[in-house]
């Protein structure tokens, strides 16, 4: 078990699960440099069942943490000025009148039926 691994480079019990609060994928003292190293990558990769070779794997670690340096860049914003806010536009779908815009023409829908008996479209029987 990979998770097992990790557990015993950092110094902790081979228990399953691991506490990741104190190793794994989620140690906060790694993921303060902002990088995702390729043993997340792995972990996650795991998790979602993806198979990815190795140049996978470190391409997805420099774009992911492209990605959480682009996201501390946003929460180095000043905000205190900013009321908080739920939804940014309104709020609600924008609803349209009920009508009718495709009156139905009954001889144009049979007119290319195999079968038909009135307004009606004929169908072989499938139940005995």
């Amino acid at each position: 078990m990979p998770e097992a691994r990790i557990a015993r480079q950092r110094g902790h019990a081979d228990v399953w699960p691991p506490d990741f609060a104190r190793c794994g994928c989620y140690d906060l003292a790694i993921m303060s440099d902002h990088r995702i190293d390729l043993e997340q990558v792995r972990h996650v990769a795991r998790l979602a069942r993806l198979d990815l070779s190795a140049e996978e794997e470190r391409s997805l670690a420099a774009d992911l943490s492209a990605i959480v340096s682009y996201v501390d860049k946003l929460s180095q914003l000043d905000t205190q000025n900013i009321e908080p806010t739920a939804q940014v536009t309104e709020a609600g779908t924008p609803l349209r009148d009920d009508v009718v815009t495709n009156e139905p023409a009954p001889e144009a829908m049979l007119a290319n039926a195999p079968a038909r008996q009135g307004n009606l479209f004929v169908v072989p029987k499938i139940i005995e």
